[in-house]
């Protein structure tokens, strides 16, 4: 199992490269209201499209630290709809993080796009632990195996629950 998230992740990664970095939400990168859920480009907006970044800037300010442990994918943690955000919420499952806010960007387009402007991080799912921007699938993978995150989790307050299923093999 782990050698296919471990290859998802990979082709997630080389994406992200390729795709390059996003503009800033205070650059006007995310467009107004209304249900197109077009991205505007900043051309000729006006500050109509400036003050929707600087509250979309806001609005997800006070998402990713809302609570110790914040992802945003697609779909939800009970019904993933794409192969990265499942191996997130299935990461944090073998950890024991069951207490994580999460929000589905398939649904609201602004907080799809927004997201990537905000992080400057060009994929979803992406992964906030206080507030800090932990990075994506790739990322989380990697602390995963490299041990890594089992002590971020525990400056968080939260203790793995592999811990305790290392310590049940042991015995």
């Amino acid at each position: 199992m782990f050698s296919l998230l471990r290859i998802s992740c990979r082709t997630a990664a080389r994406r992200a490269v390729v795709q390059g970095p996003r503009r800033d939400l205070s650059e006007g990168a995310v467009g107004g209201g209304g249900s197109s859920g077009s991205t505007g480009t900043g051309d000729g907006e006006g500050t109509g499209s400036a003050a929707v970044a600087a509250a979309t800037r806001k609005r997800l300010e006070g998402l990713v630290k809302k609570d110790k442990v914040v992802v945003f994918i697609k779909g939800t943690p009970a019904q993933p709809m794409c192969g990265f955000s499942n191996a997130v919420v299935q990461i944090l499952r073998m950890h024991g993080v069951e207490d994580y806010g999460s929000y589905n960007v398939l649904e609201d387009q602004e907080i799809r796009q927004g997201i990537k402007n905000y992080s400057n991080w060009p994929t979803i799912p992406q992964i906030y632990f206080d507030g800090e921007f932990v990075g994506g699938c790739d990322i989380l993978l990697q602390m995963h195996q490299n041990g890594d995150l089992v002590e971020e989790l525990k400056k968080l307050g939260i203790r793995s629950a592999l811990l305790d299923a290392e310590k049940e093999d042991k015995k």
